[in-house]
Order: structure tokens, then sequence, then C-alpha cells
């Protein structure tokens, strides 16, 4: 059987783990192609469809044989929502949706309670992704826009770009992903997992930790995450700081069916992933987007990713991970390298 080799490295900065390029794992191509179990190979030949349907008033629905579900709504401007896993027939979106756009920060401030609450406009575009604006407000000095486009059947990428009015300190979005309860089982890719010896790998978000739990790109971080914002009204936060991400990877299992959710970015655009405890009620997981000064009239994107798949390997979520990254433009141009976390490195 060919092999193909995915090369991670851990590295360590002020003594907290971060992800740079060096740890060969050897995964076999078999897993790396085509869909997971027959299901999804007989769901694959159902539908070709890798583009959202207009219902009009905001509202999107989808069909790609493998995942069905909506996009958008009527009193609000959610994520994906009923959404299902369709060879299975099992729920996947919790009740707030599956990459929702949740708070939005600058330096000890929050602008209102949650974007998704805020009005928008959205519109179909030509290749078949939807791209929604939050235009500036009053209490809003910046327009952000989503492009939600299907990579694969199973596949969603995400881009947040976000042009301001005036200069945002340590701007942040908080893109929440709500799971049905069945996905209880959250993990986080950690460069020091205390359960394996220190070494890299997925640490499940056990109870003991802590209820809330956040996994920061590196020391340098944390300043942003104590600066005050998540002392604002309403649903303040006290967050246990976890150790730092070796990657910025956060996973799901189902614990009722062989599926496995996937959430990724490249490193320079999330700069922490958080999640509660495995069981808890919110059965989510969250991406800390941006995390630096944004310039007046600059364009700043940040990117991510969703994948939904049968039971995998940790090795196989390396390597789909590995392959997100070289899609953009390779390790180097991407960030995923030695210097991947240096204060003030700008999203392209």
């Amino acid at each position: 059987m060919a092999k193909s080799h995915l090369l991670i490295r851990a590295g360590f900065i002020d003594g907290v783990a971060i992800a740079v390029c060096a740890l060969t794992l050897v995964v076999a191509s078999a897993i790396t192609n085509g869909a997971d179990t027959d299901q999804e190979r007989q769901a694959e030949g159902q539908s070709d469809t890798l583009a959202f349907t207009s219902q009009g008033n905001g509202r999107y629905s989808f069909n790609t044989g493998v995942l069905q579900g909506k996009l958008g709504g009527n009193d609000r401007t959610l994520g994906l929502s009923s959404a299902v896993h369709v060879p299975s027939g099992a729920r996947l979106s919790g009740k707030f949706g599956v990459l929702s756009y949740y708070r939005v920060f600058t330096t000890n401030k929050r602008y209102g309670h949650a974007a998704w609450d805020w009005p928008s406009k959205s519109k179909l575009l030509t290749d078949g992704a939807v791209e929604i604006i939050w235009p500036e407000g009053e209490d809003r000095p910046f327009e952000m826009t989503a492009v939600y486009r299907w990579k694969d059947k199973s596949t969603l990428d995400v881009e947040t770009i976000v042009t301001p009015h005036k200069d945002l300190s340590k701007f942040e979005v908080f893109l929440a992903s709500y799971f049905h309860e069945s996905f209880s089982s959250p993990y986080v890719y950690v460069g020091s997992n205390p359960e394996a010896q220190g070494k890299a790998g997925l640490l499940t978000a056990r109870e003991s930790f802590g209820k809330w739990q956040m996994f920061p790109r590196n020391q340098d971080v944390l300043e942003i995450i104590h600066d005050g914002r998540w002392q604002k009204k309403p649903s303040p936060v006290d967050w246990v700081i976890m150790p730092a991400v070796a990657a910025p990877i956060a996973v799901r299992r189902s614990n009722a069916e062989d599926l496995t959710v996937i959430l990724m970015a490249p490193p320079d655009d999330c700069f922490a992933i958080a999640t509660p405890y495995r069981g808890e009620s919110h059965y989510s997981l969250y991406l800390s987007l941006f995390g630096r000064d944004i310039k007046t009239g600059e364009t700043a994107t940040a990117r991510s990713r969703l994948v939904i798949t049968g039971r995998v390997s940790d090795q196989k979520i390396l390597h789909l991970y590995q392959k997100y990254i070289e899609e953009l433009q390779g390790c180097a141009a991407s960030g995923f390298d030695d210097g991947a976390h240096r204060p003030g490195k700008e999203s392209r």
C-alpha cells in the first residue's frame, strides 16, 4: 500500500507548545480519498449539488448528497441549521447552528449581544456560495462579510472578511458551532497533551478541567483573552486556560453514530479554540478568529473549514488538516511553519 507522510512539528515558546512542521506521521493513502463509509459512497452518487439554493428572504437550503439543511433564517442570521447527515439520517446541528457568528470584540469591548442579531443582507454567488454582509452600524465601526462555500460533499469553507472604518484594537470574531447532543465528546489538538506524556495530540475536554475551556495559540494571546472582553454582559465567561494548541483543530465525536465533526483554521487566522467540557449541554465548539489590530481601510480575512466524516483516526484528522493548509498555498505561505505565531503577523 502506498504511503504519504504528514509532517508536524511541536515547538515551544515560553514553555507553551505551538504548531510548526516536524513530527513525522505515516498515514495510509487508503484513508485519504473518497467517502469513509459505503453509505457515503452511495450518497455521493446521488447528488452533484455543491451549491446553496435560495429560498427567499435571506434563507438558503443545501443538499450535497451527504449533508442537507439550511443556512440563514428569518429573525437571526445563523450558520447551518436543521443539518442532517443524509446517509445515516443523523441530526448534526444544535439550537444556534453550526458556523454561526456570535460575539465580536475589540480590546475590552463587546459589540452587542451577537452578530447573528445584527441586520444583514445576503446573496447567492455565481459559484453557488452564499455571501452574507453585516453593514457598519452606529455601534459597529466596521463591515463584516461571511462567505459559505462547499469544497466537496462533506466539507464547507467559510471566509470572514472585515473592513473597519476606524482602527480596531485586537479585533476578534467568536465563530460558534452548536451540535446535536449526540456529539457530546469534544477534543482539541494540543502541543503538549498531559494525558499522553506531554506529546502533541487530541486532548479530551474533561469536566475535571473546568466548565469553559480555552486553548490559546500561545502565551502572547492571553492578554487578549484577559483584557476584560469576556466580562461583558450578557453571559460573561471565566475561561480555564488550557494547554496551547499545536494547530487550530477541534473535534466532536458522536456517541450514537460513527460520525465526527472537525473544525480547523490556519494558525495565523485563529488565535484560540474554546469548548465546554464533555457532556455539557451546549455541545459547542468555538474558533476565536483574527486576534490582531486592523487599521482603518484595511481588509482582513480569516478562513475556517468544517468537515463531517465517519469514524476516523487521529492520524487522518491531522492529514485532513495538512491537506487544507497545502490548499492555502502551501505550508510556509499559510503560516504553518516556524514563524507562524509571531505577534503582529497579518492574515491574508
